[in-house]
């Protein structure tokens, strides 16, 4: 933001009744202050919630990639997730990332949707925009998709598959690609492109049938120039407001649990990235202690007079403590703890409506997981942080009710590995 100041000169008024009035020095201006502009901002871009609506395509821009688009949407905060595996292992295995459901691992997300009715066997198309937790994750994600880009040409997986790649020269900060995915054997036909800045990827998707053909080069370049433009958005957006990280609220190891805080370090004493052994340890000798039920899964603390409980879970394959969760980490589990006796986010408690949470920390994304049952509001802070209110049922059902809060360093999730 620029500032002026302006400076005002002193006025010397003469008395006129001086009877031999002596000439006056000549009055000195006042100094200004520098107006010199803010240096422009130059920590991780990291986009996170609404700001991912600046990567999204008009609907004009998409009925230009796909011309019998209609009743193209608005940017939504929904994200539906099938998690439920890929079939066969593609030969080469690299080739998976170009299957891969490529919103598991974000941390949040945008979705514009449209209908096909002329391809009544598809029937619709999808811009999903992607959030991860941070940059070296998107480019970690973004690496695999352009290697299979440039190595898929043709590979095998129930048989043989093609993907004719576009692959514009990248500009400074952005890299794109396009192309149409096309398996005989399943006979399955898909456009997808891609580009990707900072801690974001955005996906194009169109599934179609028949022989047709899409303007691969065009849609590439036309992501990759959104990107650009939201990048450079960014940037002046947080350099005229610095980002600022939210004050961890710190926790005292001898108050009741009911005290303790949620924050972006964990839940009271307990501390993201502390080992398992540490954190437990924090949580009173009157807690009871109890190991995962399957290897590589969270421990359990359980309440004085069993009011409700804690899980700590680890990163994958160590012993740091990756996510806390107050409550159920679980949709479909049937009791409810006692949020009153237990840790809060904020003034959010277990059993309030997910509606009040979603009102308190706006900018999230609704998530339903179709091959677990599981429905979520989820909010990632621009370091990595993710606060996930477990819902009971789907989130945007009347009546939906918070039965877990979790804070996650997504910053530690392990990455997708084909092959």
């Amino acid at each position: 933001m620029m500032l002026a100041s302006i400076g005002i000169g002193a006025l010397v008024a003469l008395s006129a009744c001086a009877p031999t009035p002596q000439a006056s020095p000549s009055p000195s201006p006042s100094p200004s202050p520098s107006t010199a502009s803010p240096e422009p901002y130059a920590g991780p871009i990291a986009f996170v919630g609404d700001e991912l609506d600046a990567f999204a395509l008009t609907p004009e821009e998409i009925v230009g990639i796909v011309p019998e688009a209609t009743e193209v949407g608005d940017p939504s905060p929904m994200l539906e997730q099938v998690s439920d595996g890929g079939g066969l292992a593609a030969d080469p295995p690299i080739c998976d990332a170009l299957y891969a459901e490529q919103s598991l691992g974000s941390v949040g997300a945008r979705t514009v949707e449209w209908q096909v009715p002329t391809d009544p066997a598809n029937g619709f198309g999808r811009l999903t925009i992607m959030q991860f937790a941070d940059e070296a994750q998107a480019e970690g994600r973004m690496d695999q998709l352009l290697q299979a880009a440039e190595q898929c040409a043709e590979f095998a997986k129930e048989g043989t598959i093609t993907f004719d790649a576009a692959i514009p020269e990248p500009s400074e900060d952005v890299r794109a690609f396009a192309g149409s995915l096309v398996d005989a054997g399943l006979d399955w036909r898909s456009f997808g492109a891609f580009a990707s800045t900072g801690n974001v990827i955005v996906q194009l998707w169109q599934p179609f049938s028949g022989d047709r053909g899409f303007d691969a080069e065009a849609a590439a370049l036309l992501l990759q120039t959104r990107a650009d433009e939201a990048r450079s958005g960014l940037i002046d957006e947080l350099t005229e407001n610095p980002p600022v990280a939210e004050t961890d609220p710190s926790g005292d190891p001898g108050a009741v649990w009911s005290e303790w805080q949620i924050g972006v370090g964990g839940v009271g004493p307990l501390r993201l990235g502390d080992s398992v052994d540490a954190a437990l340890a924090t949580a009173g000798e009157d807690a009871q202690v109890m190991e995962p039920e399957y290897d590589g899964g969270p421990w359990r603390l359980v309440a004085p007079g069993g009011a409700g409980s804690i899980l700590v879970q680890p990163v994958e394959a160590g012993d740091a403590v990756w996510s806390i969760t107050v409550g159920s980490d679980r949709s479909l589990d049937e009791s409810v703890d006692d949020g009153a006796a237990l840790p809060h986010r904020g003034d959010i408690r277990l059993g309030a409506p997910v509606a009040d949470a979603m009102a308190a920390y706006p900018g999230g994304t609704v998530v339903d997981v179709a091959a677990s049952g599981d429905d979520f509001y989820a909010v990632a802070t621009r370091d990595g942080q993710v606060f996930r209110f477990q819902a009971d049922r789907d989130v945007v059902e009347e009546g939906s009710m918070i039965v877990g809060i979790t804070v996650e360093d997504a910053t530690a999730r392990t990455p997708l590995v084909f092959g």
